[in-house]
């Protein structure tokens, strides 16, 4: 199941692997910002990528409501697993979309693999990805930090395993395409440039308008080229997209709905640094050695590492880290803290072991032992 340009990315090649063997049959249940082509109607991407069994469907009403997107979301993926009957359902990360199909699986007794659980961020993506988890039963974490903390949350330690984090799979500099197909595919014409990347925190919708105008009158006042790319569909991107209009007819700024993910990694290993609140600040760009300037607390309490640097969602925060960020020199990474490349690899194994589908379908919370 996926709803975002993100976690497909995260899912790509987990989908790949399993659709490639001749164990599986394996279904892909399109919806979320894949379907609205104000984000770039990235389910055209996933199209592009010669996989199988793919189902659309649209979830969204109103940006404002995500709790009618997680009914509406509930109700079509009921409907489509009652067609498809699957014996287990993928799920990756925070959205209402994994949510849902946690819900149905779990209510329809099929069994739910959670990607990337146990992790700790701000706004309502945490809540929903802990809610996730208790909703699945077997869970493939990115390290023993979120290990750790799903069996604190009660799940069974034997239905939890270390993964890795797949989108490190298709991160191997070889494997990615070259940056001058990529400026060319997207005609961007400077080669001196870096990344921003600004969405909504949902819990702090009441600060959105004035957060996103000190964002972008920092990119403004950076007097840096910016690749920039549009928010998620949350509450409060409307906001950013309105702020985002006057950036529109700088020369030093190209603003894009949502790029293919493979092409976004080859930008984002060349940029001098990305800035912003995604989480691709954290994780990817840190893979890669970039600077990060990671704005207000959206990333709250998610992996640290030399290059990320945080600050607040004022103007002058935000420039002072920019000019930290772009005299950083190290360039080591975080790779083993998220696995090693080779996700892929180990949950093909893992479905291929008889063991995780006598995993139960009842689950007991399991109650830490203090001595």
């Amino acid at each position: 199941m996926t709803g975002t340009r993100a976690d497909f990315g995260k899912l790509k090649s987990l989908i790949s692997i399993t659709q490639n063997s001749e164990n599986y049959d394996v279904h892909i249940f399109v919806t979320g910002m894949h379907m609205n082509s104000l984000y770039g109607s990235t389910v055209d991407e996933i199209q592009k990528c010669g996989f199988k069994n793919i189902y659309q469907f649209t979830n969204h009403n109103t940006i404002e409501n995500m709790d009618r997107t997680l009914a509406k979301t509930v109700d079509g993926f009921s409907r489509y697993i009652a067609k498809v009957d699957p014996d287990l359902i993928v799920v990756h990360g925070d959205r209402v979309e994994a949510l849902a199909g946690a819900i149905v699986g779990s209510m329809n007794n099929i069994l739910v693999t959670h990607i990337e659980g146990g992790e700790v961020s701000g706004t309502i993506d945490e809540l929903i990805r802990h809610a996730v988890s208790k909703m699945s039963h077997i869970h493939l974490v990115a390290n023993k930090e979120a290990k750790m903390r799903l069996i604190q949350l009660g799940e069974l330690e034997s239905s939890v395993y270390i993964l890795g984090s797949p989108d490190l799979d298709l991160m191997n500099p070889k494997t990615l395409p070259s940056l001058d197909v990529v400026t060319k595919r997207y005609e961007i014409e400077f080669s001196d440039y870096s990344i921003a990347m600004f969405h909504p925190v949902t819990t702090e919708y009441k600060d959105i308008q004035k957060n996103a105008k000190y964002f972008v009158d920092a990119v403004l006042k950076s007097d840096e080229n910016y690749v920039v790319i549009c928010p998620n569909n949350d509450l409060g991107s409307h906001e950013i997209l309105h702020e985002y209009e006057r950036l529109k007819s700088n020369s030093r700024i190209k603003i894009y709905p949502s790029l293919r993910f493979e092409y976004f990694l080859t930008l984002l290993k060349n940029a001098k640094y990305i800035v912003g609140n995604s989480s691709a600040g954290i994780r990817e760009a840190s893979y890669y050695g970039i600077p990060a300037i990671d704005i207000g607390t959206r990333q709250n309490n998610r992996a640290k590492s030399p290059s990320i640097f945080h600050c607040n969602d004022d103007s002058d925060s935000i420039l002072h880290a920019i000019s930290r960020a772009k005299v950083f020199q190290n360039k080591d990474n975080i790779e083993s803290y998220f696995g090693m490349g080779n996700s892929d690899k180990i949950f093909l194994k893992l479905l291929d072991d008889e063991s995780i589908w006598s995993i139960q379908h009842q689950k007991q919370f399991q109650d830490l032992r203090y001595e």
